[in-house]
């Protein structure tokens, strides 16, 4: 039995990473501002946001609030400040980056890759639109090598690993924790552990190397137990028969944080979206298959529409065709760290979700400062996933089980 852990920007943010979008967006307009300072005109433009600065006051004003030591410096307030001031400087901002700014002013986060996928269903049915789908897949590109650029100024900062992540991850499975439609194969699975011999069992526990996993000395007497139950959870069953076989960490992310947490006797990274590392790699756009916006997309002939479909960009490497196998070679259990679940990789999640070897989905969960915490809505991102509802109330672990990520 084996464990695939999925890694998402939580995972990143729980290390004190600053790798959410707001704090790109924020990275963005800093990197804007001291452009326009430093060519001393009264023009930026870019492919997202035209910045113009009218009349030579105006000019000294800019200059003034960029410099001046009684203000925040964050980019981000001199973009607002200049936003409000219509007759001195003029903002103009592209259609999609419009909607990014908007989701970080009213919600306070942003998804880009939603935001994205929202115009390109709009553009994809309009008459003449051509030249928008053009213009929209040139600024996810632009977007994207400014982001590896952002993560790439960040990734250097000196990590720790963190015991007691490292201790959930290759935590023993907890026999609750399984569906009720997989009972059967947690029990086929400690039964073929009973089977083994000591050296066996002890070459397992090696991996992990913790000393609460030793060799049990009740060993012979697990048969007796199973014989007696016809319920696996009514069986006391020693920590060293739960431990999973072999654990896939499954990075979305494109950072290396995940490798702190590589144990090569136990199993792999697979970075399914790339990383900064081999910015060549890196897949950025859409993966919602699910959604019936796609079947009309994919039926088009215009193959802009198309250029930046996640399960495409999957075939550039063998990371997604990994992933396959091991969901193939056992039955896994999925732990959620970090992950929102988002309709962004719809595609992959309900894939792991509902494959026939899917025994247990459990989220660990942000708690907040204020003594709420976002199990719910994890929860309801994961449903979105699920094309069976029957079988995602059966797999996904309730709350009374689960635990927090930090």
């Amino acid at each position: 039995m084996n464990r695939i852990v999925l890694i998402g920007n939580g995972f990143d943010l729980a290390h004190g990473l600053k790798t959410s979008y707001q704090d790109f967006i924020e990275w963005y307009w800093d990197k804007r501002v001291s452009s326009l300072i430093s060519i001393r005109g009264k023009v930026s433009e870019d492919i997202l946001c035209k910045l113009t600065i009218l009349g030579e006051s105006a000019w000294s004003t800019f200059y003034w609030l960029n410099n001046s030591p009684i203000r925040n410096t964050k980019g981000s307030d001199i973009i607002q400040a200049i936003r409000e001031k219509t007759d001195s400087y003029k903002v103009e901002d592209s259609p999609f980056f419009k909607s990014i700014i908007q989701s970080i002013n009213t919600k306070k986060w942003v998804d880009i890759e939603e935001e994205y996928y929202k115009l390109l269903t709009q553009y994809a049915f309009e008459e003449n639109a051509q030249n928008k789908l053009i213009t929209l897949n040139n600024q996810l590109k632009y977007i994207q090598d400014l982001l590896v650029e952002y993560l790439t100024t960040i990734n250097d900062k000196e990590l720790s690993k963190q015991s007691f992540i490292y201790s959930k991850i290759y935590s023993p499975i907890n026999i609750k924790d399984i569906a009720v439609g997989s009972v059967d194969i947690l029990k086929q699975y400690v039964e073929q552990c009973v089977e083994r011999d000591e050296k066996w069992i002890n070459n397992k526990i090696h991996g992990y190397g913790a000393a609460e996993h030793a060799f049990p000395e009740d060993h012979s007497k697990i048969k007796e137990s199973f014989e007696k139950h016809n319920n696996v959870l009514e069986v006391e069953i020693p920590r060293p028969y739960l431990l999973p076989h072999s654990v896939l960490l499954l990075n979305f992310n494109y950072t290396h944080t995940v490798q702190l947490y590589h144990n090569n006797k136990l199993g792999v990274v697979t970075n399914i979206h790339g990383s900064i590392e081999e910015p060549q790699s890196v897949i950025f756009g859409y993966g919602d298959e699910l959604d019936e916006r796609y079947n009309k997309i994919k039926e088009t002939d215009n193959d802009e529409c198309r250029r930046n479909i996640k399960s495409i960009k999957y075939l550039e490497s063998a990371n997604y065709r990994d992933v396959l196998s091991f969901m193939e070679s056992a039955p896994y259990q999925i732990y959620i760290m970090g992950h929102s679940c988002g309709k962004s990789d719809r595609t992959l999640l309900n894939t792991l979700f509902e494959h026939k070897n899917c025994i247990s989905i459990k989220p660990f969960y942000y708690k907040k400062e204020d003594g709420t915490d976002n199990y719910l809505e994890l929860a309801q991102n994961i449903s979105r996933n699920f094309k069976d509802m029957k079988l995602m109330r059966d797999r996904v672990v309730n709350k009374t089980y689960c635990d927090t990520i930090v």
